[in-house]
């Protein structure tokens, strides 16, 4: 949340990934307007808002702002123009669907982000706005924005369902994905690729020892740092190392000790911990309940597409949307959903 104004622009980009298309109504282009979509005007003042913040954005980045008129200036000014008439579709539709966001709703979002990311201080909540080129009106639009993305979604995917059948289902058809292959535990001393010298002192000092000083050796010895610091110690599954450590480690004997073994890491030396474990698959029921989520989010995501996608039919019919001249976005949004450019450009005043 470094960047609150941007992640609440994204978040609705990405929420409901939808193009601007126009809307249904009849709002009149005038001459403090870059767009008209359905019943609502697209102010100059809301793109040069926008296009503010972007350039904070570069300035944060260190990049130069396409200056005005060229090829780069263009397509972002275009790009958030779609983003607005986008925001406007949506308020749209959110009051078709019966969604009223109150100023409290407003207020109470802001006051949870400035306990979550700002320790509660309004002074660091202000301090990051105004870096961002953000005022406090501003910032409350980006989140009522982000809070009708949020009920848009709960209302089109409230009703989606996963019976237990369909659960079976899966489970029957990926049973492959909760098999566990064979597993055991086993610890190693790793070397550099030029230390086979030094692992063959290792392993004969381990044999003289019977082994006993191995987690010593390992945590100082050993290059590996997943494992040195724990002795050496870990889990492997069949298939899940390298193919050299792999066949030493599932051939030795349960307290069997392997000779300097050579992999693409360096040398090892190898001791089998414990017996194998066979292989096991995780029962259903273990794993309904993260299937049950894996399957409800699909649905959700394939009836939020649909939704999307008769959406952006509906605003993009001939006449709905109206373009200032110089602000109709290239290439039209409407020409990816019907084909058709779904705006008209007019002069203003």
């Amino acid at each position: 949340m470094k960047r609150h104004a941007q992640l609440v622009l994204l978040s609705v980009l990405l929420a409901l990934a939808v193009a601007a298309c126009g809307g249904g109504g009849g709002a009149s282009l005038g001459s403090g307007d870059v767009a008209t979509v359905g019943g609502q005007k697209i102010s100059k003042d809301q793109l040069e808002a926008l296009l503010s913040r972007a350039k904070k954005s570069y300035e944060t980045d260190k990049r130069s702002f396409p200056k005005p008129g060229t090829r780069e200036y263009n397509t972002l000014q275009g790009q958030a123009v779609s983003f607005l008439l986008q925001r406007a579709e949506f308020e749209q539709k959110a009051k078709d669907l019966g969604i009223d966001i109150s100023d409290k709703q407003v207020d109470d979002r802001i006051e949870k982000l400035k306990k979550q990311f700002y320790g509660g201080s309004d002074k660091r909540y202000q301090d990051a706005l105004k870096k961002q080129g953000l005022t406090e009106d501003q910032a409350k639009d980006e989140v009522r924005a982000q809070l009708i993305s949020e009920d848009l979604y709960k209302k089109v995917t409230g009703k989606v369902n996963v019976t237990d059948a369909q659960i079976a289902a899966y489970y029957a058809q990926n049973k492959s994905a909760y098999q566990q292959k064979e597993s055991r535990d086993v610890r190693h001393i790793l070397v550099n690729l030029k230390q086979k010298a030094l692992a063959d002192k290792l392993y004969a000092e381990l044999v003289a020892n019977h082994e006993q000083n191995f987690a010593a050796l390992a945590k100082k010895y050993s290059k590996d740092p997943g494992s040195a610091a724990n002795g050496g110690r870990l889990t492997i599954t069949r298939g899940q190392t390298v193919p050299q450590f792999d066949k030493t480690a599932f051939s030795l004997g349960q307290g069997q000790l392997s000779q300097p073994v050579k992999t693409q890491y360096g040398w090892h030396i190898i001791q089998a911990l414990s017996a194998i474990r066979p292989p096991s698959a995780t029962p259903l029921a273990k794993v309904k309940q993260s299937i049950r989520q894996q399957l409800e989010q699909q649905k959700k995501n394939e009836l939020m597409t649909k939704w999307v996608d008769d959406t952006k039919k509906q605003f993009c019919k001939p006449g709905k949307i109206s373009y200032a001249a110089g602000y109709k976005p290239t290439p039209d949004p409407c020409l990816g959903v019907t084909g058709n450019a779904g705006g008209t450009t007019t002069a203003t005043k």
